[in-house]
């Protein structure tokens, strides 16, 4: 008998609203909720990590060491003036002592005298926007002309946070993949389950002249529906809260916490592509939830 002789059914194959359905709803939607949460904390991360190296990278400092015998402020001032006259330089600002010991309060505390410390004089040098300039050259004329001057372009500081990005970004990904792991995995039992439970149904289609394809096509069209709505109701409560998130930072702007929070974390948006990223994946769950159905029935009936 052909698929076109096949009897039509009144009630699906597999029943919509089983125990065992809206458990695996619930499954897809926990899954789709923390990847979701994942990709957008990558992106929060990766953002916030990315405006901290370009406006690192956009400054340089200046260290002037006190020594016996040297007269610190006019060696800050040919410092300032060497850099300022070299090429690609924007700002330079110099520190006064007291704008230096002051740095030193959150570590050593207000109140105590640093007359008798050697504190360094930092300058800040602001590079210019869309200028490039020959850092090693100007660490070099600074070596030569100043005595007791070093220049830190904050290499290292950049380096750890683009390690910290990238460390950021794998860990999302293997979290990502563990999530579809454990979703194959839910489907594959729910679908045996189902499949255990219309044990003899699928017997009668077999008898009749029914394929696997199309025993296996009601499962897939099935399981893709609870994957969808699992998948919807997890990505849709993910976007809300990420909307929340980005509402209440705007409304404490201005504040100490809500000054800290952006300097962390930005304004908490994961922007258009974020949400076009998380809607990805309730596609991707959906349809990785049909693929997982429709290989299980396979398998199971050859």
């Amino acid at each position: 008998m052909s698929d076109g002789a096949l009897p039509r059914f009144d009630t699906p194959l597999v029943p919509r609203n089983s125990i065992s359905g809206r458990s695996l709803v619930a499954v897809v939607a926990i899954m789709t909720f923390l990847a979701s949460l994942t990709t957008g904390a990558v992106i929060l991360v990766s953002g916030a990590a990315s405006e901290w190296q370009s406006d690192v990278a956009r400054e340089v400092t200046i260290q002037v060491i006190p020594a016996p015998g040297r007269d610190i402020d006019a060696i800050v001032d040919k410092a300032a003036t060497v850099t300022r006259a070299f090429p690609g330089i924007g700002e330079v600002r110099a520190f006064s002592k007291d704008e230096s010991s002051k740095l030193l309060e959150p570590w050593l505390g207000s109140g105590l005298s640093l007359d008798t410390l050697p504190v360094p004089r930092l300058i800040v040098v602001k590079i210019a926007p869309g200028a490039a300039p020959d850092i090693p050259q100007l660490r070099r004329m600074l070596a030569e002309q100043v005595p007791g001057a070093t220049l830190d372009d904050h290499r290292g500081w950049i380096d750890r946070m683009r390690a910290m990005a990238g460390t950021a970004v794998a860990a999302g990904v293997g979290i990502l993949i563990l999530m579809i792991a454990a979703t194959v995995l839910s489907v594959t039992f729910a679908t045996r389950g189902a499949m255990a439970t219309n044990k003899t149904v699928i017997e009668v289609l077999h008898f009749v002249g029914a394929k696997n394809g199309f025993i296996a096509g009601h499962f897939q069209r099935h399981f893709l529906m609870l994957g969808l709505e699992g998948g919807a109701i997890g990505g849709g409560a993910a976007i809300v809260l990420f909307a929340l998130a980005s509402a209440i930072s705007r409304w404490f702007i201005g504040t100490a916490g809500g000054d800290q929070s952006a300097a962390l974390f930005g304004s908490f948006s994961i922007g258009v592509a974020g949400y076009i990223a998380v809607l990805g994946q309730v596609v991707l769950i959906a349809a990785v939830t049909a693929i997982t159905s429709r290989q299980t029935v396979n398998r199971t009936l050859e």
